[in-house]
């Protein structure tokens, strides 16, 4: 895990010393060393912050340029399958000097040229500089664990593991981008190839670029895409279901083994849910020595206390297990969070995610985790309701379900509990996927957002449009909704919540189950029967558990790393949000609607989530100084 920058310029010399400015604003990803490289026409630059997991020698130092001096490289990521690659370019006649997959890479690309994409198991970011075409070449993993953010402005492009990467270079213009702002309230963060910046792009997942320094032409090209989901048709047979559990067992068995190769120590994060319990079952099946396990406590909180229940599992395998206790004096860290985080991010288990990551630190520089089931496996209770919501529809006429829809956003008020789901029901499925899980409705925006609301002109709708164009209108609604969450949610929110929360404290964590072959296999092999039903979520991981888990475990619950937010509101965090509310910039809000959300909260409704994404949109513009 590393942090990456480049620039490149059509018709001048670049400027080194930026870059390494721009280098340095990541020096949190990659504590352990730091490289520049530039082309002899000083028109290409790559920078480089080393996080050390593969040969922590000077070898592995970067970017680094191939042995005939045609190609240069600087990577963030891992290839998982880096030694069975290798083995086949030496088959080739390639040969290798380091025993890091960024040589291997390297001789991929040579091999291979762009083509090299379909060849990798891993997750990654790169840019590979061919210094005899002229070309850089950018990608990024196919799900996009590793983020790339990237800027063309006239004839120059800069790219960044980060945005504060970008920022950092001379002249960068920093201005909120409407449209981006709008999605942002309407999902908690900003999603696809957008950023909150004008003029700034995310690389999104399974995508590449390539730009010729010559014509300063870019192209950007999908390489990957989900498989076709199977056809549901007779229920399967008591036998047939557990081949294809056995089928998950050995993916999943590999995907472990093959994460768990470092030059380090690595750890599990273990909160306790089936996920992250069956992660930590294969790699103590794995390893040759007892796995260390962690987990954040919350203790008095009930339902957000995980530590029990990673115990157990602990306990079962006799991992080394590490509990760190959180207590909601960690808000001195919402500016801290606000600021690493690039872009404003509403998902406030971003606070466990940084404490755990702190606690691994101490003893593991890489960790993994279960992040991916729910989108793979139809983890969300989403997924079950929308099979409830199948059957309401065909006796509740189309009519009257879009009457008590307009109805409910006109007289419920914002916060209510359910109010969401109603809306939802009231449209197609594609439609209702779209809006189960939003922050603020296109109505609730419209006044939220009001002093910016023109700008936006007839998109005022368009972050529910634009999410519900990316469902295939085919198959189940489990198989729309669990695509749209691994397309939207996933790369947008989960993943850059990991990412940042993680790197923040130089840790490296690795998600076995979004091995591309278990992707693979989750959308196109098995059936909705083995997925998700009405009554019943992660079915096959459910099968797994009773095979692998302890007696005692619970494979129904379902939290992961969260906090007890609403609760929270009502002490300190409740009186330190307000103070940074009642300054929120009247150029973009209106207050006099902010004031309502906190009087909704404080009589009950749920508006926590919504107060806590204006606070950090609030919090990250004033840390960088973006105007609108």
């Amino acid at each position: 895990m590393c942090g990456i920058v480049g620039i490149a310029v059509r018709d001048q010399s670049l400027d080194v010393g930026a870059l390494c400015r721009m280098r340095d604003t990541m020096a949190h990803r990659g504590p352990d060393d730091q490289g520049v490289w530039s082309s002899s026409d000083r028109r290409v630059g790559l920078g480089h912050r080393r996080l050390a997991i593969l040969d922590l020698s000077p070898n592995g130092h970067q970017p680094m340029l191939s042995s005939d001096s045609a190609a240069c490289i600087t990577f963030n990521g891992e290839i998982y399958n880096y030694l069975e690659l290798r083995d086949e370019l030496r088959g080739r006649g390639y040969t290798f000097r380091t025993e890091s997959d960024t040589e291997v890479l390297l001789a991929a690309y040579a091999e291979w040229g762009t083509d090299l994409l379909q060849h990798l198991n891993g997750m990654f970011a790169f840019a590979i500089y061919d210094v005899r075409r002229r070309i850089l070449f950018i990608a990024r993993d196919r799900a996009g664990e590793k983020p790339l953010f990237y800027s063309k402005r006239g004839d120059t492009l800069l790219f960044a593991s980060e945005l504060k990467a970008l920022m950092a270079a001379p002249g960068f213009e920093k201005r909120i981008d409407v449209t981006a702002l709008n999605q942002y309230f309407a999902f908690g963060y900003v999603p696809g190839g957008q950023s909150m910046l004008q003029g700034v792009h995310k690389l999104p997942a399974a995508h590449a670029l390539t730009f010729e320094i010559d014509t300063a032409q870019l192209k950007v090209w999908r390489y990957w895409i989900l498989p076709h989901p199977p056809t549901n048709g007779q229920p399967l047979s008591e036998s047939r279901c557990e081949e294809l559990a056995d089928e998950l067992t050995g993916l999943l068995r590999d995907a472990v083994r093959r994460q768990m190769i470092a030059d380090v120590t690595v750890g599990i994060l273990l909160s306790g849910g089936v996920d992250s319990s069956l992660v930590t079952a294969m790699a103590a099946s794995v390893s040759s020595r007892p796995v260390k396990t962690f987990t954040v406590s919350f203790p008095g909180h009930g339902a957000y206390d995980e530590a029990p229940f990673a115990r157990l599992v602990a306990s079962h395998f006799g991992t080394e297990h590490h509990e760190l206790v959180a207590e909601p004096t960690t808000i001195d860290l919402l500016p801290r969070l606000a600021a690493q985080y690039d872009e404003p991010m509403a998902d406030s288990s971003m606070l466990p995610t940084y404490l755990v990551s702190r606690l691994i630190r101490r003893d593991a520089t890489v960790a993994l985790g279960g992040d991916g089931g729910d989108e793979l496996f139809g983890g969300y209770p989403h997924h079950s309701w929308l099979q409830r919501q199948d059957r309401y529809r065909r006796f509740i006429p189309g009519v009257l379900r879009r009457a008590v829809g307009r109805t409910a956003t006109l007289v419920l008020p914002l916060g209510l509990r359910g109010r969401n789901w109603i809306i939802g029901f009231s449209s197609d499925v594609p439609r209702s996927i779209a809006t189960l899980n939003t922050f603020f409705d296109p109505l609730s925006r419209s006044r939220l957002l009001s002093p910016v609301w023109e700008q936006l002109g007839e998109n005022g709708s368009s972050p529910e449009c634009s999410k519900e164009a990316l469902i295939a209108k085919a198959g189940s609604s489990l198989q729309q909704a669990t695509r749209a969450d691994f397309l939207t949610y996933l790369p947008d929110d989960i993943l850059v919540k990991v990412d940042r929360a993680s790197m923040l404290t130089s840790l490296e964590v690795r998600a076995p189950l979004l091995d591309y072959r278990i992707i693979e296999f989750a959308f196109g092999h098995l059936p909705d029967s083995l997925r998700a039903t009405a009554s019943a979520r992660k079915i096959v991981l459910r099968l797994l558990a009773r095979r692998l888990l302890p007696a005692q475990f619970d494979a129904t619950r379902k939290q992961g790393f969260s906090i007890p937010l609403a609760r929270w509101f009502k002490g300190e965090w409740g009186r330190y949000m307000e103070s940074i509310l009642a300054d929120a910039s009247p150029d973009i809000f209106d207050r006099p609607m902010i004031g309502r959300l906190i009087e909704g909260q404080k009589r009950g409704f749920s508006n926590s989530h919504r107060l806590f994404s204006i606070v950090m949109f609030e919090l990250w513009r004033r840390t960088y100084d973006v105007a609108l």
